[in-house]
């Protein structure tokens, strides 16, 4: 089949070196990874070469540094990622070299140039060595389980092996072989087929039948079989003259590409082939690459041409050249889809995605070999100049894009690498975890191998943070984060940015990391802290700091409330009022803001000025009065309330007891209450207030004494105080009515008779001179009379009040016959006052007595009124007596009567009637005294005083007998009796006398 793809210009790519030194422990996670040692074998000349060339590149990769496009192509991060494969695997080369190799997803098999075949985990663990051949292994291969392994060598025979058990065939084809390759589901398969093929240039098929295995010649002719690959049905193999596909379905074969005929020959340079999938073949041979899709023929109309044709057909989708030898291809997912891959800055795109599940292979890899021995374009020359060896150049990894654009290119350490060529090197893919994922890579040379895998998004994050682009680094890791995929911890990234910003100064952006950096992390927290308090840098970070989950040490919240304390008064109040006040030390804070009031204190009494009321003091003493009440000392805590005049401090001073800490602040609480009061509209002026009314339910706590003296500055409060102590209990106020008669006659003056009339506690002399000198005349009325100077009293009321009532009021007080007659006596010249008399007269004044005083000729105002008046009361009390005695008289002849129908009326008595004392029967026995009174109660004998010593009453029988029948004489037996036991008791109806106690 013709070939019509075009080949692609050549790529020139600018690779970049990874180091792979041998002596360094690997560290996963940077760009450039250390791998382990391989190669302490007879190669140590070549080392050496290897170790001077290095400095060679080193000192030309300076020079290059030098160069402005070299410098930016540095920033770029690789896509990939290396390791040396460790375990047993050094020990197996030391005498001995690679040759072949073939991984599965369990196990790796590396075949030698001895014919050693060694089965290894990726541990490097070795599972299980043999010898099948005595030359060297050419190709190896597993079938798709990984139970058995097949081997081509050098020796001319085809070795297949169980892993797991004894099962082993063996071929012997005569001449050296250079490839095999095991049917799909090899160890499923009764057929058990194998293809092989090498220097005879014959591919033959060996399978398995009734009678043995049978030999089946595919092709022959064209020179040798250097590679072989089989998948599914289709098995393809390359020859001299190219390559060839054969579908063991329809058992034709269905394709030929050719061989560039331009290319060196086959065996300096090998071909290489792998089944991309079951329909693409990757074919790579000298320096070209041909992308091969096979698949089903177009049905046309019969005809002998058309079905003699085989039922597929390969196109070429894709070929190009590159600058290199290829020494393996295989696919590689998309460095623009696959887990945030990394791309070189010149390749990245505004369609950079990291949604595919599964990536899409749209990328190659290659292992790329750059021959510096040129010798094999000029074969026929006899320079042996040109015909010389030369020092080969490291192996390249290169990301070729489909386009044929390379991606990213990395230069390889590999030991020895200066006497390797490009059939020395393979490249193979592997999936440890079989679900398309997690695909890494291995590359191979006689003395090495190396893992490479895909750099992922930690492996992005590492190189970030190397270059110290740590805020990209950790937008990365939230990106990671919210898809919840995987976890990265951000502690130590953040720990180096914060470094690098704190370095910088830029404190501010630092703090924001805090919470995400230092996490739990307590001690980081700290010591963090401790940093930016030593740069004069607090203030940025305080708001990050966590008060709990995690709680840091006291000393931290303390020296941050001390910051606040002399930098921002403001904030220190905030702090104290949000922070839980278990997280630092109290009564430290308490000491540090106390002495800072008492410093303001100090400093207003020095310079002899007031201290100031705002805004600093009112914010500590509110510091103050909180931190005390979280201690647990409301006592400490009440003055500043009382100061900041909070109105919440009478419900604190009884929620807590306090009445005993209020003992000297007595003024400020009622000084405050008033003020509380005057802001409050419609309030009566009168109102003592919640503190007087404090002061005076707690007197036991809050001694008199202590409040009178404080509040004798203030005169309107000590009034109030003690006319509230007086309304509660007149006695209290013993040791100070003096004070508060002054008070009195200052404030009420109109309730200062009240209080003369019910104290008798004051100074009478005192009290009247306080009453004189304000010229309260009632009051020196009443002060008079209870000193006893009732005519100057009465000459007050006549002389100052005019008042005849109260005069005549103020005799009936005195109850005096001379006060009676001085009042007669002033009121013969006063017709007001003798009217007055006269329409007041009764008991204790006879009407005629002040009629006969009445001078002739004396004009009395109202007199005729007033003494039709005194007529018409004495018929009243006339009619009023007369009535009353009518009334008495009735009642007394009904109450008669009444006493007169009980004493003579009947009691009925039976069996069942008990006694109201002891709530038993009367009749307890015939000779038993049963007592009834003239109430109707009847009792036993027993329930009175004396009881048991009445005698018992006469018999009835005995007595009418003794009196020969006559009825009078028993008559006067039972009224003696009845006279003698009304003697003998000392009391009356006991149940009458129970009742009157209990009344």
């Amino acid at each position: 089949m013709t070939n019509n793809a075009s080949i692609a210009p050549p790529v020139q790519p600018i690779p970049q070196t990874v180091s792979l030194d041998d002596k360094t422990e690997p560290e996963l996670g940077n760009d450039e990874a250390a791998i382990t040692a391989g190669g302490e074998s007879d190669g140590q000349s070549e080392e050496t070469g290897g170790e001077e060339d290095g400095k060679d590149e080193c000192e030309d990769g300076d020079d290059s540094e030098e160069d402005d496009e070299d410098e930016d192509e540095d920033e770029d991060e690789p896509a990939l990622k290396y390791e040396r494969f460790g375990g047993a695997f050094q020990d197996l080369l030391k005498k001995d070299s690679a040759s072949a190799l073939a991984v599965s997803n369990k196990f790796l098999a590396l075949g030698s140039h001895n014919g050693f075949v060694h089965i290894l985990d990726f541990t490097g663990q070795r599972i299980k060595t043999f010898k099948p051949h005595t030359a060297s292994i050419m190709d190896i291969c597993f079938d798709s389980s990984a139970d058995f392994v097949g081997t081509a060598s050098m020796d001319g025979q085809v070795s297949i092996h169980s892993i797991s058990g004894p099962e082993s065939y063996v071929f012997n084809m005569k001449r050296p072989l250079r490839s095999l390759a095991l049917e799909p589901n090899f160890a499923k398969r009764g057929s058990r087929a194998v293809v092989c093929g090498g220097m005879a240039g014959t591919l033959v098929m060996h399978e398995k039948g009734w009678l043995g295995y049978k030999e089946t010649v595919l092709h022959k002719g064209e020179g040798p079989i250097w590679h072989i690959r089989w998948r599914d049905s289709l098995i393809a193999w390359a020859n001299d003259i190219g390559v060839k596909i054969y579908d063991t379905a329809s058992q034709t074969r269905i394709t030929y590409i050719e061989r560039q005929p331009d290319s060196p020959r086959p065996d300096l340079f090998k071909c290489t082939l792998h089944w991309q999938d079951d329909s693409t073949l990757l074919i790579a041979w000298a320096d070209i690459i041909r992308v091969a899709r096979i698949r089903a023929r177009p049905r046309t109309s019969t005809s002998t041409a058309s079905a003699n044709q085989p039922p597929l057909l390969v196109e070429i989708t894709g070929a190009f050249q590159l600058d290199c030898m290829i020494a393996g291809v295989i696919p590689f997912p998309s460095v623009m889809t696959d887990r945030n891959l990394p791309v070189p800055a010149h390749h990245r795109n505004a369609s950079t995605s990291s949604t595919s599940s599964v990536p899409a292979p749209t990328s190659l890899l290659v292992l790329a070999y750059t021959p510096a021995d040129t010798s094999f374009l000029h074969e026929a020359t006899d320079d042996r100049a040109i015909q010389a060896r030369k020092t080969a150049e490291r192996p390249e990894l290169r990301i070729i894009s489909r386009a044929g654009d390379e991606l990213a290119a990395d230069a390889l350490s590999v030991t020895g690498f200066q006497s390797w060529g490009c059939n020395d090197y393979m490249l193979a893919e592997f999936d440890q975890d079989d679900t398309g994922k997690t695909k890494s890579y291995l590359v191979l040379s006689p003395k090495d191998v190396i893992i490479v895998r895909p750099r992922d998004r930690k492996d992005h994050i590492a190189w970030l943070v190397e270059r110290k682009r740590y805020e990209e680094a950790l937008e990365q890791i939230e990106v990671i984060e919210s898809e919840g995929t995987e976890t990265v911890d951000a502690t130590e990234i953040g720990q180096r940015y914060i470094e690098h910003l704190v370095g910088e100064g830029k404190g501010i952006f630092a703090a924001k990391l805090f919470s995400k950096v230092c996490g739990q992390d307590t001690k980081r927290w700290e010591d963090w802290i401790f940093v930016f308090a030593q740069k004069q840098q607090l203030q940025a970070i305080i708001p990050y700091i966590p008060t709990d989950n995690p709680r840091l040490g006291h000393l931290v919240y303390e020296m941050i409330l001390a910051h606040f304390l002399a930098n921002n008064r403001q904030a220190l109040q905030r702090t104290i009022h949000e922070w839980p006040k278990d997280i630092y030390d109290i009564p430290a804070v308490i000491v540090a803001i106390q002495s800072e009031l008492d410093r303001y204190v100090h400093s207003s009494q020095s310079t002899g000025l007031p201290m100031p009321a705002a805004p600093d003091t009112i914010i500590l003493m509110e510091c103050l009065a909180e931190l005390y009440t979280a201690n647990r000392q409301p006592a400490k805590a009440l003055p500043f309330f009382i100061r900041l005049r909070r109105p919440n401090v009478f419900d604190l001073i009884r929620e807590h007891n306090l009445f005993t800490a209020v003992q000297d602040q007595a003024l400020l609480l009622v000084e405050f209450d008033h003020e509380l009061m005057s802001k409050q509209k419609g309030a009566d002026p009168n109102d003592r207030g919640i503190a007087i009314t404090l002061l005076v339910d707690h007197i036991h706590s809050i001694p008199i004494p202590r409040v009178v003296q404080q509040l004798r500055v203030r005169s309107r409060f000590l009034f109030l105080y003690l006319d509230a102590l007086f309304e509660k209990d007149a006695h209290l106020i013993s040791d100070f009515a003096d004070t508060l008669v002054d008070l009195y006659a200052e404030h009420a003056p109109a309730k200062l008779i009240d209080f003369l009339r019910a104290s008798s506690y004051y100074n009478l002399e005192a009290a009247y001179r306080i009453c004189t000198e304000r010229d309260l005349v009632p009051e020196m009325v009443f002060l008079l009379g209870r000193m006893g100077d009732n005519k100057k009293a009465l000459h007050l009321i006549i002389e100052r009040l005019g008042d005849v009532n109260r005069a005549i009021d103020f005799a009936k007080d005195q109850n005096d016959d001379d006060l009676w007659e001085d009042l007669l006596k002033y009121s013969e010249t006063r017709p007001p006052f003798i009217r007055g008399l006269l329409e007041n007269v009764g008991a204790e004044i006879d009407p005629i007595r002040l009629i006969r005083r009445i001078k002739n000729g004396l004009e009395i105002p109202g007199l005729k009124p007033a003494l039709i008046k005194i007529l018409q009361d004495f018929n009243l009390q006339i009619s009023l007596l007369e009535g009353c005695q009518a009334i008495l008289h009735g009642d007394s002849s009904d109450l008669a009567k009444r006493l007169h129908r009980d004493q003579t009326g009947g009691f009925f008595l039976t069996s069942k009637t008990l006694c109201l004392v002891c709530d038993l029967p009367l009749q307890e026995s015939p000779s038993s005294v049963i007592l009834l009174f003239l109430c109707r109660h009847a009792v036993h004998a027993r329930h009175v005083d004396c009881g048991d010593e009445l005698p018992p009453p006469p018999d009835p029988v005995v007595a009418s007998v003794t009196s020969g029948g006559r009825s009078n004489r028993g008559i006067s037996n039972r009224v003696a009796y009845t006279a003698m036991v009304r003697a003998k008791l000392r009391q009356g109806c006991p149940v009458c006398n129970k009742e009157e106690q209990r009344t």
